[in-house]
């Protein structure tokens, strides 16, 4: 008799789930690496004067991909002698590193789960994990094979044009490789927002378990994306403004720094890569602490002071000039309004929803608390942006270059909170607004009576007496009633359809000047066409979920001798 040999899977052999990851990291951080090598030897072979040979390009390529990462590259090859340290991160090359972690940290963790039409066993033997690893061990197996990548890029960077300081290898580079495969991982665990550790306080674990707690969060944190996207949105319109005023400069330094096509694309390139820096560099201005230009200038929309130490690049032609600020420069101060505003509305619409009842709208003191939430998360987003966006381009004056991110970040802070709260109590106040919510729900209006004082400004602007007048069409209030002269007539009855109770005649003792309601005549409650009134109502009400067959019970049943049932 032939024993089978246990099939050895990612699922159940630790071992192999471990070296899987592993290896996935190192393939990810050689897709990036190999990406960027080859546009770099690109631009070496068609550059017809190269200053060095393939070594020097590789490692060149090699101190710029680690410079995506956020590493400090050092520049030995200066006039003064003094190794000059290049500290300002390409934004837009951070996207491929950052996204190809991301994905290999997903891939790992999603080989661990079965799929979703797998048997109930499997699924409770995944749980208990008895070979395979957790979602722990593949972030740090991805994390440790991407970073075994950047080690050898930084050995082999030494010596090149462009070499990676040893201290910032560790931070920001493995603080950045292994937030991006969390991601991974929370992304392919559902991107759940609870339960929090053990270790934290019992009320926080309460308040992570409550479904409310996780939608408010969820609410602030879109809140804050989207204030956030608009500041950003508005630093880059700032920006193009600015070159769009400044165009014949900036063409000036774009063919200033190379006499052929190479090299203007090789400036292109890198032009390109730093538009992200750009638009933060607006969005700071825009949000009033302005940027620093070296050690002894700072540009504002008050104006610039000092003397700026500007090297020839054509995104640096969108610098205001020195002096104080005219009214185009306070213009900028709209960018935090409009991120301010974008925050209120996207808490607004959480706050009041348009398709839900009035009782389920948020109370003001929530809708604050979320407000502030999100404004603290545009903060700390700006922040973050703003301290990577600058940073050291060479020493002496140009050692202080960007945004500074202790201002940048409580400045938007400081104008989402004070803007948006205010504007996202008013909003709501606006969704709520009782004229407005049924036509918003979308729901038959009620058939109450109105007020005194309502029926009399009903009547003298010749709506329809018991409807709510629209604020932004008053004209179709008298549509249906008004004829060519302008002299209301009165309201014939509704379909059946309109109601599902039935109304008494109109009171013999009115006045002459009465016009009755659009109620239904009173027919019997048997009746065939009440009993199919009752029926659409239902239908209506029901959101399509009602079988679609005829009000009368006897249609379509297998007796057709039976009793008929009366709904």
């Amino acid at each position: 008799m032939t024993q089978r040999s246990p099939q050895v899977t990612v699922r159940r052999n630790r071992t192999l789930a471990l070296a899987s990851a592993l290896v996935k990291g190192a393939v990810a951080a050689g897709l990036g690496l190999g990406s960027l090598t080859v546009l770099v030897m690109v631009v070496w072979i068609s550059s017809p004067y190269p200053d060095s040979g393939p070594g020097g390009a590789l490692r060149a390529a090699a101190g710029v991909w680690l410079l995506a990462h956020g590493a400090g590259l050092v520049r030995p090859d200066t006039l003064s002698g003094v190794p000059a340290p290049v500290g300002m991160v390409p934004l837009l090359l951070v996207l491929g590193p950052v996204w190809l972690a991301h994905r290999a940290a997903r891939d790992a963790a999603e080989s661990q789960e079965p799929e979703e039409g797998a048997p109930d066993e499997a699924r409770a033997e995944w749980r208990e994990r008895p070979g395979g690893p957790s979602r722990v061990g593949a972030l740090c197996a991805v994390t440790a094979g991407y970073l075994l990548v950047v080690a050898g890029a930084a050995a082999c960077a030494r010596g090149g044009p462009l070499h990676a300081d040893p201290d910032t290898l560790a931070f920001p580079v493995a603080l950045v490789v292994a937030g991006a495969a969390a991601a991974g991982v929370w992304t392919a665990a559902g991107r759940p927002l609870g339960p929090a550790p053990s270790w934290s306080p019992l009320a926080v674990q309460e308040a992570v378990a409550r479904t409310l707690f996780r939608q408010r969060t969820e609410a602030a944190f879109r809140s804050a994306a989207a204030g956030l996207t608009v500041l950003l949105g508005g630093g880059a319109l700032l920006v193009a403004v600015a070159l769009g005023r400044n165009a014949g400069a900036a063409q000036d330094a774009f063919l200033g720094l190379a006499g052929d096509w190479t090299g203007r694309f090789a400036v292109l390139l890198l032009a390109a890569a730093l538009a992200p820096n750009a638009a933060l560099w607006g969005a700071a201005y825009g949000l009033g602490p302005g940027f620093s230009l070296g050690t002894g200038a700072t540009a504002t929309p008050l104006g610039l002071d000092g003397t700026p130490a500007l090297p020839r690049f054509p995104l640096l032609a969108a610098v205001p000039d020195q002096g104080p600020g005219a009214l185009p420069n306070w213009a900028a101060l709209a960018v935090p309004v409009a991120a301010a505003l974008a925050v209120a509305w996207f808490t607004a619409r959480r706050a009041a929803p348009a398709d839900a009842p009035r009782a389920r709208a948020w109370s003001p003191r929530e809708t604050v608390l979320v407000t502030l939430f999100a404004a603290l998360g545009c903060g700390a987003g700006t922040a973050l942006l703003t301290a990577v966006a600058g940073g050291p381009i060479g020493t002496g004056a140009l050692s202080v270059f960007g945004p500074v991110w202790w201002l940048t970040g409580p400045a938007a802070l400081v104008w989402t909170a004070a803007i948006g709260v205010p504007a996202a109590l008013l909003l709501r106040l606006w969704r709520l607004r009782t004229p407005g919510w049924a036509w918003r729900r979308d729901v038959p209006e009620a058939d109450g009576l109105p007020e005194p004082e309502a029926e009399e400004a009903a009547e003298e602007d010749g709506a329809v007496p018991g409807r709510t007048r629209r604020w932004w069409a008053p004209w179709r209030a008298r549509r249906a009633t008004a004829g060519e002269d302008g002299e209301v007539e009165p309201a014939g009855p509704a379909s059946p359809a309109a109601s599902s109770v039935p109304a008494p005649d109109p009171a013999p003792e009115a006045t002459s000047g009465f016009e009755p309601y659009d109620f239904l005549p009173t027919d019997p409650w048997h009746g065939k066409a009440n009993r199919e009134a009752r029926w659409a109502s239902l239908k209506q009400g029901s959101g399509g979920l009602m079988a679609d067959f005829p009000a009368d019970g006897t249609a379509g049943r297998a007796d057709p001798g039976g009793p008929a049932a009366t709904p």
